[in-house]
């Protein structure tokens, strides 16, 4: 969610005081880069946005993971991932309706509580949604809480279910980084194209730093260190593979500052001289 003025952005409607976009990604966990990405105005719902806009052009690989929060719960997802072979992990909602098929046994002395096979009960979970799912509770010791996690992979044991759910934060640093180093917070222009633009331009600069990083043999590079230091030295002439293997070292001498002619024009003593 990107906060906008509504006096200004008029068009980005999401309260009656209040104007915003939301930036909907989705993330890959092997490289935590974004590989879909879309814009939409602040009151549009993130499940009618997943299921219109996203899966119509965007689809999972059979036996990929999706892991979403509690925003995205949707009974018609969860038999839609299932039939498709794609396994998701989400929270659980408080308020849900299940009856127990099975009550799997947990490992002694671990962070799991309770691991059961369900099938939710309600009349509209049972019209849509008519299949078997896993429920896990796992207690979050950092922040003395009980997570509840619902799935539909089977056979991975409990303990992985819940760490695979703990990734899903990668997302959210994700956001905290663009937001924190690029210029999303504040627009050049008011109209729904320019703000798309800079939203655009901000994840292709997350693109371009992460590659750049990714060739980078220095160890020691923090992706914010590394925006401060580009900006410090986007007038310096030297090579950027080697800038980025040796942040610190001395920069070469610049090349001696050579006057070119144009075509058309003479020399002389002075300086130059148009021959037309």
């Amino acid at each position: 969610m990107i906060d906008l003025c509504l006096s200004i952005f008029d068009w980005a409607k999401f309260r009656s005081t209040k104007g915003a976009v939301k930036l909907h990604l989705v993330l890959d966990h092997d490289n935590y880069l974004p590989c879909f990405a879309h814009i939409t105005q602040g009151i549009r719902h993130e499940v009618k946005t997943l299921k219109t806009d996203i899966l119509s052009v965007f689809s999972f690989a059979r036996g990929s993971f999706v892991v979403f929060d509690r925003g995205y719960n949707d009974y018609k997802l969860f038999a839609y991932w299932s039939k498709q072979g794609a396994f998701f992990v989400t929270r659980m909602k408080s308020d849900a309706v299940y009856r127990v098929v099975k009550e799997n046994s947990v490992p002694p002395a671990s962070t799991i509580i309770k691991d059961k096979v369900i099938r939710l009960s309600s009349a509209l979970a049972v019209e849509q949604c008519p299949y078997d799912l896993r429920r896990i509770e796992v207690y979050d010791e950092e922040r003395d809480r009980l997570i509840v996690l619902l799935t539909n992979q089977f056979e991975f044991a409990p303990s992985t279910i819940a760490k695979i759910y703990k990734d899903r934060w990668e997302i959210e640093i994700f956001f905290k980084t663009i937001k924190q180093n690029l210029k999303i917070k504040t627009f050049v222009g008011t109209s729904p194209n320019a703000v798309k633009i800079q939203l655009w331009t901000a994840l292709i600069a997350i693109l371009l730093l992460k590659y750049m990083k990714m060739l980078s043999t220095y160890t020691h590079w923090s992706l914010s260190n590394l925006i401060a230091l580009l900006r410090l030295n986007l007038f310096t002439y030297r090579d950027l593979i080697e800038w980025l293997n040796n942040p610190y070292g001395s920069p070469p001498n610049p090349p001696e500052n050579i006057q070119l002619s144009l075509p058309g024009l003479g020399q002389h003593e002075g300086g130059l001289v148009s021959s037309i």
